[in-house]
């Protein structure tokens, strides 16, 4: 029971039974006074910018460094990827390296081997065994005076932007019920699919699914989930090169982070987008067929 994070918790199950409870009974009794175009819309707009600031953001720009992004781009994706209340980009950052360092291993926060539900969201409910580990591998992200700010008020600006903004803008076009229609939709249940579309990278990724690169660890590629992670889902390309900033390497691969980044660079917003050469990802799956 001491390893039981209560806070992580009440929240993750609270805003899940919302959603799947909540949200339909308030629909039943509120549908008809709801402008459904208007909060329909709202929950396209955040689950875009509170997912892509983690996929391109939190996880590609900020984890692993496959590029480097001008100022406007680092402060938005900081913002919305608060969104997400996943944590902060220090402390994201810090258990996505470990996880890449020790895939699979007692040191993998989400290590797939103690099941997949630990690997899905249970790592976040339990502290663990050994305590809470330090950041000191995120030592470079803490020279950003940004990344710094956004450690320090992250709980604050998820909440006021992911819940309250969505509310307001409700309030504004709908009095009470249009407020409640946005806390509910565009801020409780995007903040739900925001959840599961990370937790199943870490659980479902490393379960079903192919291994075209590599075969040292259980990471593995579905372009199924591609389609749900905004390019997440080619799993195993991934793992083998960690640094590129794509994800779905193939020409056909759903990877709109991938699309966004490269757009960005013609904006010159992005640069240095690091990519593995054509001839070490055809020697991975040359090796891999053996």
């Amino acid at each position: 029971m001491k390893n039981i994070r209560w806070l992580n918790s009440v929240f993750l199950i609270s805003t899940l039974l919302v959603t799947l409870i909540g949200l339909p009974v308030f629909c039943y009794y509120f549908g008809g006074q709801i402008n459904w175009w208007l909060h329909g819309t709202m929950f396209a707009l955040m689950f875009i910018a509170s997912g892509l600031s983690i996929t391109l953001g939190y996880h590609r720009l900020f984890a692993h460094l496959s590029f480097r992004a001008k100022w406007p781009i680092k402060f938005l994706t900081a913002v919305f990827g608060a969104t997400a209340l996943e944590n902060s980009v220090l402390e994201w950052c810090s258990d996505h390296r470990r996880h890449h360092k020790h895939t699979d291993e007692d040191d993998d926060p989400y290590n797939i081997q103690r099941g997949f539900l630990h690997a899905h969201m249970g790592w976040i409910l339990l502290r663990p065994i050994n305590g809470d580990w330090p950041l000191t591998n995120v030592n470079d992200l803490k020279k950003d005076p940004l990344l710094r700010w956004q450690h320090k008020w992250w709980g604050p600006i998820g909440i006021f932007v992911g819940f309250g903004l969505p509310a307001l803008i409700g309030f504004l076009m709908g009095g009470s019920v249009g407020a409640l229609a946005g806390f509910l939709i565009a801020g409780v249940a995007r903040l739900v699919m925001v959840h599961h579309m990370t937790f199943f990278i870490n659980s479902l990724c490393h379960t079903i699914g192919t291994q075209p690169y590599s075969k040292r660890c259980s990471a593995k590629d579905s372009w199924l989930m591609a389609l749900f992670t905004f390019g997440e889902g080619y799993h195993n390309f991934h793992h083998e090169f960690q640094h590129d900033y794509r994800n779905g390497v193939k020409p056909w691969q759903f990877d709109p982070t991938k699309w966004m980044i490269w757009v960005l660079s013609k904006l010159r917003l992005t640069s240095d987008l690091r990519k593995a050469s054509k001839s070490k990802i055809r020697t991975a799956q040359t090796l891999c067929k053996f």
